[in-house]
């Protein structure tokens, strides 16, 4: 048996936003269909380094893989000179067991399919047309979010909030650079919210920054962060103001994401969620029905994003015989 080992760049060149928005709609809707076996998300936290870590693994029936995932994001990094995120993925032959891959790509996939996954919701559940996309957060997910979001809306201006404004400002600059909008840096996150079409909030925040009152009729709103469960970004007022909640994954938002919080709060039912993202994708259960309503979905990250990225990348490797073959 041999395992094929591939570093970054390598598959990098393998995925893009294109391929990987493709792989994640199509497992979220195997996972609405019951085509997908997935279990729970193991975390570990070390709160000594600010670091945390978590492991995510799914098999998509049919598939001839199943992979489990490993990311880290340690926030004290830059402070050495290193990247926030980090981790690798692991797959194996869904008919034998065997190790089949090794991908270490520093956490590129993680960052590529929860963007994928953004731009699904995006599809679904924003207005065909985005005027303004306003991001809270300015780390490197909010530049994964607008590149995949540009695969189904086009954008005439982004709004950049962040805690320092020198990165708020680099961001902005690279988005201009990179994807040709127009994007400038805000001082608030109010600004960045109000009078946005489209917020994506990506930050590791433990306390509330968007209000329910800043959202206009016709909004939406994507919330990554909150994949932990002190982690939050929205106020429990977002989700009580929102005609739609759509989720990744039930069981998982109400253990941990904005769901959980404003469930907690006694805000929102659990049986008033709309869907979940799988359902919209299989188009079982319809997204965005008027273009007055306020829009939310809450993005934990599920495991069927990881293994479809991975199954994507296994397949391409093999077939153009990239990456190094060891020996297992």
């Amino acid at each position: 048996m041999a395992v094929r080992v591939l570093d970054e760049a390598s598959i990098r060149a393998l995925i893009g936003p294109t391929q990987a928005l493709a792989a994640v709609a199509d497992a979220f809707a195997a996972l609405a269909g019951g085509r997908a076996t997935l279990p729970g998300v193991i975390q570990l936290d070390l709160p000594q380094s600010r670091g945390e870590v978590h492991v995510k693994g799914a098999h998509l029936h049919g598939s001839p893989y199943y992979s489990i995932k490993v990311a880290a994001g340690f926030y004290d990094n830059p402070r050495l000179g290193l990247p926030v995120g980090s981790g690798l993925v692991l797959v194996f032959d869904a008919q034998t067991g065997a190790p089949c891959a090794l991908l270490l790509d520093n956490g590129y996939l993680t960052e590529l399919r929860t963007g994928a996954a953004g731009a699904l919701a995006a599809r679904h559940l924003a207005r065909a047309q985005v005027d303004t996309v306003g991001f809270v957060g300015c780390g490197g997910q909010a530049r994964y979010q607008l590149e995949a979001l540009l695969e189904v809306r086009r954008p005439r201006q982004v709004r950049v909030w962040g805690r320092s404004r020198e990165r708020a400002e680099a961001c902005a600059r690279e988005m201009g650079e990179r994807f040709g909008v127009s994007a400038v840096a805000v001082s608030t996150v109010r600004e960045a919210v109000v009078d946005s079409d489209l917020v994506v909030t990506v930050t590791p925040s433990r306390e509330p920054l968007v209000r329910g009152d800043w959202l206009r009729p016709g909004t939406h709103v994507t919330a990554v962060g909150a994949d932990g469960p002190d982690k939050r970004e929205l106020d429990a007022a977002v989700l009580a103001r929102a005609d739609k909640v759509v989720v990744d994954r039930r069981d998982q938002c109400l253990r941990f994401g904005e769901l959980h919080h404003a469930v907690a709060a006694g805000v929102l039912a659990p049986e008033r969620v709309w869907a979940e993202l799988g359902e919209l994708a299989a188009g079982t259960r319809p997204g965005r029905t008027s273009d007055a309503e306020i829009t939310v979905a809450d993005l934990t990250g599920v495991g069927v994003q990881d293994a479809a990225v991975a199954a994507f990348v296994a397949d391409a490797a093999r077939e153009k015989g990239v990456g190094r073959l060891l020996d297992a």
